[in-house]
């Protein structure tokens, strides 16, 4: 068993953490102390660097976590069809600056710049506007031509290549995957990655292309839906049930729609994939100051602490943990806050809709605990799917995520309050699984068997078979002592 050495832990940081790799974090050291410091996934952002400098980081993070013990997960950030400024000399933007977006690079009167998908200008008519550097610079379009848009700066910056571009228009016909992303997502599947982030998902037909995608290499990954284009609120009910995960990036989503309008957005997402049982992971700007800063700013962590008590499976850093100067202390910062927040966390969430018997399960298990008060409940899970529907409940005890299967074990590692477990071994029967885990578990301190520790169980009678879970056991001193009369020889 991985996971089944040291003493019984207390119920430990439910909310899980996300952190980037990039230049300031990305040497073995580095990530093993972010490891130590609490990070449960990291995430390679594809829209920079290569192959090869991805590889060397998975192998990294799997040779620590490895060494460490630890389960951690890898999440794959695919780029998506990004809209960028093209290579340019840096300049200066001043309100009331005209500028021309040129179709192709060339001469011309004005300041001038390129996009990488020129494409998207057929899209634009006069006055709309176009925010670049994450909503930072805007501009008026005032006339479209042949050669180009012109536009009047609004808001003026620092504008340089490769910064992004938002266009909040509804008439853009882009690919939602570029050859870029399928070439990595299929290094992704080569590499094993753990999770994989579709970006800019308009409607439920683009992760349905990543899935099949996927599905024809050989892989099932789970897909996590970014949430950061208007369309994708449109269509949030259908593109929530296609996903997996949801991930949502309020950086590109507040440009498109208002900063002053994703606070309340954010909870909206996250009460609907709840509903459903999917993790959600908030993303952008969470302790952004610590960049240059060792310390953060209050509503920085008024922030983070109302994305948990509103039920966030994970919370993300970005460029915090890349190129920020404190990526270690950041992530004890975001632990520290959350541990905090949680001490009031708005436990046990009930459902009325309970349609689908993992769900009814999940829901029975945490009413008995409840009920009896057992000092955990234990799901034993193929897939993964049975400890997520007991998470979704919110339980306030602690949640094992028991699986044979070392794929779904680090799925588990971005899913709120699981503990993930892995067995070396599966068994022909529920009893024998139930009663190897606990006597190996109970030796190895992980859980303690006594007058005042007992325990939930969800477990199928077909232990090897994914969406088998049918029984629910109660395991306590004396029926793991009936167990041992069976097994125990």
């Amino acid at each position: 068993m991985n996971n089944l050495t040291g003493t019984m832990p207390r119920i430990g940081r439910r909310t899980k953490i996300v952190a980037t790799l990039g230049p300031a974090s990305e040497t073995p050291e580095r990530i093993e102390q972010l490891i130590r410091s609490g990070v449960n996934v990291f995430r390679l952002n594809f829209s920079h660097a290569d192959h090869a400098y991805h590889g060397r980081l998975i192998e990294r993070v799997r040779t620590c976590a490895e060494r460490l013990g630890k389960v951690i997960a890898i999440l794959q950030d695919i780029s998506g069809p990004k809209i960028r400024v093209g290579p340019m000399q840096p300049m200066t933007l001043r309100e009331g600056d005209d500028l021309l977006i040129q179709r192709h690079r060339g001469s011309a009167d004005l300041p001038g710049i390129t996009l990488n998908y020129p494409e998207v200008l057929d899209a634009l008519t006069e006055g709309d506007q176009i925010f670049f550097a994450d909503g930072t610079i805007r501009v008026e379009t005032l006339r479209v031509s042949e050669i180009g848009v012109l536009v009047r700066v609004l808001q003026g910056g620092e504008l340089s290549s490769r910064k992004g571009v938002n266009l909040p228009v509804k008439r853009l016909a882009m690919a939602a995957l570029t050859e870029k992303d399928r070439a990595d997502l299929l290094f992704g599947v080569r590499q094993g990655v753990d999770l994989v982030a579709v970006s800019f998902v308009r409607t439920a037909d683009d992760l349905r292309q990543a899935r099949q995608l996927l599905n024809e290499a050989g892989a099932d990954t789970p897909i996590f839906a970014k949430i950061e284009k208007e369309e994708a609120l449109d269509n949030l009910e259908s593109v929530i049930d296609a996903a997996d995960g949801i991930l949502i990036a309020r950086g590109d989503l507040g440009v498109e729609i208002g900063v002053h309008r994703v606070p309340i957005v954010q909870k909206q997402i996250m009460r609907m994939a709840s509903h459903k049982g999917i993790p959600v992971i908030v993303a952008t700007q969470m302790l952004t100051s610590m960049v240059a800063s060792p310390y953060p700013t209050r509503a920085e962590v008024s922030d983070v602490a109302n994305a948990v008590l509103d039920g966030t499976d994970a919370v993300m850093l970005s460029e915090e943990t890349t190129v920020g100067q404190y990526p270690v202390e950041v992530v004890k910062v975001l632990d520290l806050t959350i541990r905090e927040t949680e001490t009031c966390y708005p436990w046990f969430r009930e459902f009325r809709e309970l349609r689908g018997h993992r769900r009814a399960f999940a829901a029975a298990a945490v009413t008995l605990q409840r009920t009896t008060g057992a000092a955990g409940i234990i799901s034993f899970t193929e897939s993964g799917l049975t400890a997520l529907m007991v998470a979704r409940q919110r339980p306030r005890t602690r949640l094992i995520g028991v699986t044979a299967s070392p794929r779904t074990l680090r799925r588990l590692a971005v899913v709120w309050g699981v503990e993930p477990v892995l067995v070396s071994s599966v068994y022909p029967t529920s009893d024998e699984a139930l009663y190897q885990f606990f006597r190996q578990a109970v030796q190895a301190e992980l859980l303690s068997l006594d007058p005042h520790h007992f325990y939930i169980a969800t477990i199928g009678r077909q232990t090897s078979r994914s969406g088998s879970t049918n029984l629910l056991a109660l395991i306590d001193e004396a029926s793991f002592k009936q167990l041992a009369e069976t097994y125990d020889h």
